[in-house]
């Protein structure tokens, strides 16, 4: 007798452990899809901010172009009145639009457009315009013949978003 109650309690035991084994594995398996969609939004994150770092040293590598260019086709004997000619939209108009007019020089002129992408085989940064860029020169004896050039862009991952800021790069230097 005692062996046919054993044999019921083990039974009892056995049948409430059934199923269990299925809870475990659909949990296992939450968690391994969770950790899945994490390492996919890790993957997005990462390769927006490798685009992002990308348009940063173009933007940077544009304001030195310009900053060279100004600096090698300045008049030198008259600083005063050649640096000035290069201004391009000095006014700020708030973050990212600037106002005022824009530089009749060659040099200037082919650089907008080249940043802003309108040259036929130059990538140019997503999402600049002619009003995104501006060139500010400060000739007085407090400034120093200052040159600072501000690129703006909109990088395709943020255009997406509503009111997303443009991306700025700023670049001062001295022409002497």
């Amino acid at each position: 007798m005692k062996r046919i109650g054993m044999q019921t309690s083990a039974r009892v035991r056995r049948s409430g452990q059934e199923g269990f084994f299925l809870i475990e594995a659909l949990i296992a398996l939450l968690i391994f899809s969770l950790g899945i969609l994490g390492m996919v939004g890790m993957g997005g994150a990462a390769i927006a901010a490798q685009s992002d770092a990308q348009y940063r040293t173009e933007a940077a590598g544009w304001a030195n172009e310009i900053a060279t260019q100004i600096a090698l086709n300045v008049d030198r004997s008259n600083l005063a009145t050649s640096l000035p000619e290069f201004a391009h939209q000095p006014i700020d108009g708030g973050y990212c639009t600037f106002g005022g007019s824009a530089s009749a020089q060659a040099v200037v002129t082919d650089w907008v457009d080249k940043v802003r992408g309108a040259v036929p085989g130059v990538a140019g940064l997503p999402g600049a315009s002619d009003v995104s860029q501006q060139i500010q020169v400060d000739v007085s004896a407090a400034g120093h013949n200052k040159v600072t050039v501000t690129i703006c862009w909109q990088p395709p991952s943020a255009s997406a978003i509503a009111f997303a800021p443009m991306r700025r790069h700023t670049l001062i230097t001295y022409v002497n």
